[in-house]
């Protein structure tokens, strides 16, 4: 009897390890701190930046100031020129007209970068075999949003925008070996001489 009961026990035990381990594995959220909370949010704002009539002062109304909104990169004309003509394949007179007259003004050139995200992985499967180091799954979901918006002056006379709107990763690492997978040898045997 005691047998019957400490089997039944052990394998009540064991299932509800199994099922309820996954929740132990870890989970990674990383967010750009931004006003936007979804890639359509960001990219709404943006649409309704027009070049030749944006100013900045509207910019920083949209959320793209900053000095004010995290996360919002400033960008010399110098750095402009490097973005737009990577190679000398690429000349001033290839590039819009705006951003022609930007780079041709100097100092007065300047961009605003913009790079939102939000994604969320999380690692799943059988939680012993990812605890040692045999098999780890991990998926990835979330959205990312660029943009890059020069400014001449204080008028915006350029805009541009990319991204993922809907980031969807699985990875999947198999190590054989399992926790002896990372060793390195060499640290643990004295290197052999050969004479």
């Amino acid at each position: 009897m005691n047998k019957t009961v400490f089997l039944v026990a052990s394998i009540l035990v064991f299932s509800l390890m199994g099922s309820g381990c996954a929740s132990l594995l870890p989970s990674v959220k990383q967010a750009t701190k931004s006003p936007w909370q979804s890639f359509e949010d960001a990219k709404k704002a943006f649409d309704e930046i027009a070049p030749q009539k944006t100013t900045s002062k509207d910019l920083k109304g949209l959320g793209f100031d900053p000095f004010e909104t995290p996360n919002v990169r400033l960008i010399t004309y110098l750095e402009l020129i490097e973005r737009f003509m990577p190679n000398q394949s690429i000349r001033l007179e290839d590039l819009d007209p705006g951003v022609q007259t930007c780079l041709r003004a100097r100092e007065h050139c300047q961009g605003y970068e913009v790079s939102p995200e939000m994604l969320d992985s999380k690692r799943y499967g059988n939680f012993f075999l990812d605890l040692l180091n045999f098999r780890r799954k991990k998926a990835t979901k979330g959205w990312r949003f660029n943009a890059l918006i020069v400014l001449n002056d204080d008028l915006v006379v350029h805009k541009v925008w990319g991204g993922e709107p809907n980031v969807s990763k699985y990875e999947d690492k198999k190590n054989p070996l399992g926790p002896l997978q990372d060793i390195d040898v060499s640290k643990i045997l004295p290197s052999i001489k050969i004479n």
